[in-house]
């Protein structure tokens, strides 16, 4: 009986190492490595994409797979993207999917540039003229962006087999095509529903390489999903427009409270850091600078109100700086630069009625009677402890004071300060007039 238990025991550890060897077997297996790209296209993008090439190309993955659905991005962070991916070692695949999804502007380009290129049904590609940040431009430097732009296309595409004349329009008439008709165009290689139809139609497929021809095992792989690190969730979430917007609001109000009430200093921090995130995110969107000023202007003039009572003036001034600041703060023709109209209401109202409030409260301060020091006892009214003749004691506010009077007063009486010196007041019976 012993010895059938201890057999059963070697049995259980046998197969307990054995599933465990299998298991760190499939972990360091070259896999298929899936990076989503769900939003638009920016320098964190760029580093995530970056990031995973180099690990695919470290592990030997078999194929780094990019899911995407993008209304497109930054010019820059999209070159940066295609020099990794023409550099890569590891053969690269881009999806549109799923369907609905769409490979615009800058997203259409990223898929020229990849060895494969799939669509779900239901997809769309291309849209990809050139958007100016900023400033516009004039005929001729705008010519010189789409010229450029369109003969990046056209390289990328004769360099995939891809058509390039198609690529030529994608960029120089913004056209967009569904997944059947990229596919017959010979812009996309194959159509394909959902990820797990996309590895069958690749596996054993040929991949053009530059150290020569691939061919791609996919079967039986396993599959890897990378995720954004925590850094870059965070600086792809500040990267939005009506986050920087929030954050660059947050950041001057902060600045107010703290400058209107010194010594608080925990708004100061906030708002402290919530400018630097804005900076940072500022680099990556198309700013009008004239918007920040104007948005600064109000934050001065705001202050200035609690400095220089003006009647609410230079408050009215502050609010329509601010609006104004906002509408301008960001200018591209492109949904996904600009804050919405939605966010820039809620913010601007926020915004403005906290410091109406501040500077009314602020006035109010200022206008209040003091309650501390000799001038706070001024008007003051108290009783007398002594027969005023002309001097005596008095008990006001709490607290017992040497007083005189021009006028005898009896001990008990009703009394009002009318005027203090040092550590004396003068009083008067309650009700009566200076004399």
């Amino acid at each position: 009986m012993n010895r059938l238990i201890a057999l059963c025991a070697l049995l259980v550890s046998l197969l307990t190492v054995t599933a465990s060897l299998a298991a760190a077997t499939s972990a360091d297996a070259a896999a298929v490595r899936v990076l989503g790209v769900r939003s638009a296209i920016n320098p964190v993008t760029a580093s995530f994409i970056k990031r995973n090439l180099a690990a695919a190309a470290g592990r030997g993955d078999r194929l780094v797979l990019v899911e995407m659905d993008t209304p497109g991005g930054l010019d820059t962070a999209m070159r940066e993207i295609v020099k990794d991916i023409l550099a890569s070692p590891v053969p690269v695949a881009v999806h549109v999917a799923p369907s609905g999804a769409r490979a615009a502007s800058a997203g259409a380009i990223i898929c020229l540039a990849a060895d494969i290129c799939a669509m779900a049904p239901g997809t769309t590609i291309g849209a990809a003229h050139p958007v100016s940040l900023g400033e516009k431009q004039d005929k001729v430097m705008e010519e010189k962006v789409v010229n450029d732009a369109e003969a990046y296309a056209e390289g990328l595409a004769n360099r995939r087999g891809r058509n390039a004349a198609v690529a030529r329009r994608m960029v120089r008439e913004s056209l967009s095509l569904p997944a059947e008709r990229a596919l017959e165009e010979k812009v996309i290689d194959l159509v394909a529903a959902d990820r797990a139809g996309l590895l069958n139609q690749l596996d054993g497929r040929r991949v053009a390489r530059p150290a020569g021809e691939v061919i791609l095992r996919l079967a039986g792989a396993p599959v890897r999903e990378a995720e954004m690190t925590a850094r870059e969730r965070v600086l792809d979430v500040i990267g939005n427009p009506n986050v920087a917007y929030v954050l660059l609001m947050l950041g001057f109000l902060g600045l107010f409270f703290e400058l209107s009430n010194p010594g608080v200093i925990l708004p100061g921090v906030i708002g402290g850091i919530s400018l630097i995130l804005a900076f940072f995110a500022l680099q990556t969107l198309p700013v009008n600078y004239a918007g920040v000023l104007l948005i600064l202007l109000a934050l001065v003039l705001f202050i200035a109100e609690i400095k220089i009572v003006s009647g609410g003036m230079l408050t009215v001034g502050g609010v329509v700086a601010m609006v104004l600041g906002s509408i301008l703060l960001f200018e591209s023709p492109e949904p996904y630069l600009r804050v919405s109209w939605q966010v820039i209401a809620v913010t601007v109202i926020a915004v403005s009625a906290f410091s109406v409030f501040a500077v009314t409260m602020a006035v109010k301060a200022h206008r209040r009677k003091p309650t501390t020091g000799g001038e706070g006892l001024l008007g003051e009214s108290g009783r007398t402890l002594s027969a005023m003749a002309p001097e005596g004691k008095v008990f006001i506010h709490g607290e017992y004071w040497d007083a005189w009077s021009d006028e005898p007063i009896a001990e008990g009486e009703k009394v009002t300060v009318v005027a203090v010196e040092g550590m004396r007041v003068k009083v008067k019976k309650a009700g009566t007039g200076d004399r």
